[in-house]
């Protein structure tokens, strides 16, 4: 995945077992296969966890149950080659959060919408865009992908606008012995490491508010940055390229069920975006 592509979760590999859930049956129109078969990341809240704690695990149980299926889970690690490694190598089928347009899976219609958002500890810095003179004063948190250090979409619009020495990085891989590694740069905040950190939003609105004191989040404007890089992003399904069927199968549930996915991501503290005025989102 390149990088600048700025996908903005983390996608994971290792396969560590099934989980088969009893499904009522429904009406035959989602009834396409035997088992949902989903690669998720075991140690990844709040996306997914080998405890079935995340909002992803909790979608794809309601889309298992909607097809008239049972789940099966492949657990791995998200990070570089886990497409290529699980639902290429065909250990699944299905990945219950990639961007809109990601190119290595055929992709639903979005179930949410979020952005990169501001996380600090005092809310008197008002912060809501990369050109707040602010941000020169500070100490700003980012998070940086892979070994080499590679930088996501708030590390290059820091970096386009010559803040650079007041940043610190934080690998979004982590220490993988801890739980949640991701979950370090919001820590970092609340113990005060740095001043202010710019998160993918799930991670922001979920831990965040677990800090004592809770910390203040703000969503980063505009959505598209002056360099043309985008910092919201049209969050589906990732499905198999050779499953188109399936993909309109799981399709037609998140637009059967939106009532109950919005209340899902409520529960999660996602904070959710409109896509700008004019835009084909």
């Amino acid at each position: 995945m390149n990088a600048r592509a700025a996908v903005p979760v983390v996608l994971i590999v290792a396969a560590m077992g099934a989980l088969r859930l009893a499904a009522p049956p429904v009406a035959a129109a989602y009834a396409q296969v035997p088992a949902l078969r989903v690669c998720a990341d075991p140690n990844n809240l709040p996306f997914s966890n080998d405890r079935l704690e995340g909002f992803e695990n909790r979608l794809a149980r309601l889309v298992a149950e909607q097809l008239g299926d049972t789940l099966e889970y492949t657990w791995s690690a998200q990070r570089r080659g886990f497409v290529r490694n699980t639902i290429q190598a065909g250990l699944c089928d299905v990945v219950m959060g990639v961007p809109r347009g990601f190119p290595m899976t055929l992709v639903t219609r979005p179930y949410y919408r979020s952005t990169y958002v501001f996380v600090s500890r005092d809310d008197a810095l008002h912060l809501r865009t990369f050109d707040d003179p602010a941000l020169r004063r500070v100490r700003v948190g980012v998070q940086l992908v892979g070994s080499e250090g590679q930088n996501t979409p708030p590390a290059h619009a820091l970096a386009d606008r010559g803040v650079i020495a007041n940043v610190v990085g934080y690998t979004l891989y982590g220490n993988y012995v801890e739980p949640n590694p991701p979950a370090r740069i919001v820590e970092a905040v609340a113990r005060g490491e740095v001043d202010v950190a710019v998160v993918w939003g799930p991670l922001a609105g979920y831990f965040a508010p677990r800090q004592s004191p809770p910390l203040t989040i703000r969503p980063v404007t505009p959505q598209i940055d002056r360099n043309g890089m985008p910092l919201a992003f049209d969050i589906g399904v990732g499905v198999a390229r050779s499953k188109p069927e399936l993909r309109d199968a799981i399709e037609r549930v998140l637009v059967r069920k939106r009532v109950a996915i919005e209340r899902l991501l409520d529960e999660y503290g996602v904070p959710r975006v409109a896509p700008p005025a004019g835009s084909k989102s």
